[in-house]
């Protein structure tokens, strides 16, 4: 606020900022198609670029972080769809975006059609989990609906040997690419589904580009796909690669070697699994004969009270008593044999000289673990005296004298050592030893202490 006038005075910074801040909060981040020229990448790693049309162009910048997600740098005169914000470079009033995500405009395209046959095909229900059919265990036979000279046969067949050789494979041929793709690919399995000849389906496809892999994306294949009795795996592109035949597939896997393992158990895995079933069976059969011959013992036993026998089984229990009260003492009696002789092991077992070499060994231990110290603190003293005796020596050292700024001067001629200076008059070369280095110098003049 100017004090004379009342008026209210704006710096340039102020207004920069102000215009900033009014640009980036009322407008929302935008998408925007153009052509991009200028474009520069500094040490920064930050891109700095035009957006252009035919009437128009506006400056663009993104920051490291965000192109860092972006595959490959853009080109002069590529055609691009942009996310941006609005903003405003302060300290040179510039108007520009702030570039967020950055795509070629043709798959910008294709990616938006994507999303929304995608969002629509949902909302009908489409890829909801209560349509999705299991597909069998163990299949009778398996269809591979896909291109017989591309990789993914060679890879899916490749599996399927590996896992189980035993199933037949039917390959249904099929584009994979093109503008017939689809619609091709929809009547092959509505043949495929009238002829049952398979247990279940596999639509596979090889990796490529969003392209190359739109046939997949195709709205009839989609409901062709939803009117299958078959289940059907899809495993089309790669990882990252979806489609919506994968979303609609009643099981989706990330390649076609994945989708080849879904189809199929291991044939190594089932071989285990039968035999632990056979195994727990055989278990199960033995359990249920030993509770038959309980019950049949107990069934006995039932019969045996009501037999007349048993009169004369209970005559015999004076007998059986008797009998019971022998082995007792007889029990009793080895009891306290094994009872003495156990102590006389023991006692035999402490006059044993392995309990004397046991000490020893104990106490030859023990020593070995105060050895280990002991060495390393005669080792610490013996480092501290050396290291002492190097720090006397080093203050004697004539090289310490030369760290000191102090020099050895010797004839250039043969080495002799200069302690006078008659012993190089005017115009002798000298060689001078520094602390780090040498010195060759001509001698202007000399003069006595």
């Amino acid at each position: 606020m100017d004090p004379g006038t009342g008026r209210d005075v704006y710096t340039v910074a102020r207004l920069n900022r102000e215009v900033r801040g009014l640009l980036e909060s009322g407008l929302p981040s935008i998408w925007i198609e153009g052509e991009l020229s200028n474009f520069s990448r500094p040490a920064s790693g930050h891109w700095y670029f035009t957006l252009k049309d035919e009437a128009a162009q506006v400056r663009c910048v993104m920051f490291r972080q965000r192109n860092l997600a972006i595959p490959a740098a853009p080109r002069d005169g590529m055609q691009a769809l942009l996310r941006a914000r609005v903003g405003l470079y302060e300290p040179r009033g510039d108007f520009q975006l702030i570039v967020d995500h950055l795509e070629e405009a043709g798959e910008g395209e294709l990616r938006r059609r994507f999303e929304a046959l995608k969002q629509r095909l949902a909302a009908e229900g489409l890829f909801d989990a209560s349509r999705k059919r299991a597909p069998p265990r163990l299949p009778r036979r398996i269809g591979v609906v896909t291109s017989p000279s591309g990789a993914a046969l060679r890879d899916v067949l490749h599996v399927l040997r590996r896992r189980f050789p035993a199933i037949p494979v039917l390959i249904y041929p099929v584009p994979v690419q093109g503008a017939a793709a689809a619609r091709v690919i929809a009547e092959t399995l509505a043949l495929v589904d009238r002829r049952s000849e398979v247990d279940v389906l596999l639509l596979v496809r090889g990796g490529g580009s969003l392209e190359d892999l739109w046939a997949f994306n195709d709205e009839s294949l989609a409901r062709a796909i939803d009117r299958l009795v078959l289940p059907l795996i899809s495993g089309i592109g790669h990882e990252v690669d979806f489609t919506i035949a994968d979303f609609v597939a009643d099981v989706r896997a990330p390649t076609p070697s994945a989708a080849a393992e879904l189809a199929v158990p291991d044939a190594a895995g089932l071989l285990a699994e039968f035999t632990a079933a056979s195994r727990r069976l055989g278990l199960a059969a033995g359990r249920g004969q030993l509770q038959r011959g309980e019950w049949l013992v107990r069934t006995w036993k039932r019969l045996w009270v009501r037999h007349p026998s048993q009169a004369v089984a209970q005559n015999a229990q004076r007998v059986d008593e008797l009998q019971g009260r022998m082995n007792a003492a007889i029990t009793r009696g080895l009891g306290m044999r094994a009872q003495r002789l156990a102590t006389a092991r023991a006692e035999l077992s402490g006059a044993s000289p392995a309990a004397g070499v046991a000490t020893l060994l104990q106490r030859a231990a023990h020593a070995g673990l105060r050895l280990l110290p002991a060495l390393r603190h005669r080792l610490s003293l013996a480092v501290g005296r050396l290291e002492t005796a190097a720090r006397a020596l080093n203050a004697v050292s004539p090289l310490a004298t030369l760290a000191r700024g102090y020099a050895i001067v010797t004839l250039a001629a043969d080495g002799t050592v200069v302690h006078d200076p008659g012993q190089s008059p005017p115009g002798t070369e000298i060689d001078a030893r520094l602390s780090r280095g040498r010195l060759r110098a001509r001698v202007v003049k000399t003069s006595p202490d």
